[in-house]
């Protein structure tokens, strides 16, 4: 079940930090199975269509933490092995 939408279906600065990634995904998914049903009053669609919008934002907010950490973690293994292997002669 969605939550309730709030001014226009945005959510608040609170809210958008409050949602982890798998919650604004599932919610989204709704928003996008409603979207695509079809039958709803054009201010409702548009409601959704923008809290669609601010939770595709969240995600790609967790996305791109996600994929820093991924990407910094690579490259402390990478400068961990690049020491490595000048102290055993490049082997």
């Amino acid at each position: 079940m969605l939550a309730p939408i709030n001014r226009g279906g945005l959510l608040s600065g609170q809210e958008k930090q409050d949602l982890d990634y798998e919650t604004a995904r599932n919610e989204l998914v709704e928003v996008v199975r409603k979207l695509e049903a079809g039958g709803l009053p054009l201010e409702d669609s548009l409601a959704l269509w923008e809290r669609g919008e601010t939770l595709a934002a969240v995600c790609e907010r967790h996305l791109a933490g996600a994929r820093a950490r991924v990407e910094s973690a690579l490259a402390s293994v990478e400068s961990v092995d690049g020491g490595l292997n000048r102290t055993n002669g490049g082997e």
